[in-house]
Order: structure tokens, then sequence, then C-alpha cells
């Protein structure tokens, strides 16, 4: 049996109106994409690092503390209670001596860091070495002393 065939694939002028629109309406949708709100965290650090800054080669733990104030542990707001249970349980957790790293914004007052150090350095905590984390050095930037 012979079936018949009447179609003609692209017989005609090729329309380029329908890939213009497809084109634009996807242009729009990335360009309103890119205006959208990120989630996290925007932190100001202290300013970029003049000369080598101590690092440790031992279990670290990170932490941040915003402009307002707000604690933060594991992408989560914590309270001071809350952050002293976490911490005590990681350094009992932790075979070697803990660090804390502090991500501090550069809106913080020294007296808010002070007060922070003096809590995670109790004795029934754990901690006893505490870093404030920077910005990287640029690269072409010399090092100055």
């Amino acid at each position: 049996m012979k079936f018949p065939r009447n179609s003609k694939i692209l017989r005609s002028q090729f329309d380029v109106a329908p890939f213009a629109a497809v084109f634009f309406a996807l242009m729009i949708l990335l360009m309103l994409g890119g205006m959208l709100p990120v989630s996290g965290l925007r932190m100001n650090l202290q300013p970029p690092s003049a000369g080598d800054l101590p690092g440790v080669d031992k279990p670290t733990v990170a932490m941040a503390v915003d402009a307002q104030g707000r604690l933060y542990f594991e992408n989560q707001i914590v309270s001071e209670t809350v952050l002293k249970t976490i911490l005590a349980a990681d350094a009992k957790a932790a075979h070697m001596p803990l660090t804390l790293v502090i991500h501090a914004d550069k809106a913080v007052s020294y007296e808010q860091l002070a007060h922070l150090a003096t809590v995670v350095r109790q004795p029934e905590i754990g901690i006893t070495n505490l870093l404030l984390a920077t910005l990287p050095r640029e690269a072409g930037a010399p090092v100055q002393p």
C-alpha cells in the first residue's frame, strides 16, 4: 500500500519574526532575573590585610556577626546561649583544640567583638584561639610591612 505524501518541508519563505519574539522574551527574562534579590547575608569584612596574618593548620569553626550584632553559626541566626552550647559540643567532639574564626562586619564595634571573645573563651566551652577574618589581599597589590 502506498501512502500519499503531501508534506512540503520549508518550501516557503523563512519567517524570522517568531524567532525574534522568543529571543527578546528570553532576553527580558534574563535581565529581570539579574535584578532578583540573592539569599544570604551581605557582609563588609574588615579591609584587606596589608601583610602576612597568622593562620592555623588545626580544625576551625566559623561564625559571623553583622552590623546589628546578630550572631550567625552555620547560616542560622543564633543567640549567645545557643552559640555557647554549640561551640562547647564542637570543642568536645574535636580531638584537637579548635580555633574560632569570626567573620565580623566592618560596622561591628570593638566592644561587641571583645564581649564575644570573652563569651567564647570561657573554660567550659574549650575554645582558646580566636581569629578575625579579613578580605584577601588583591593579586597585584604589593605587600607592605
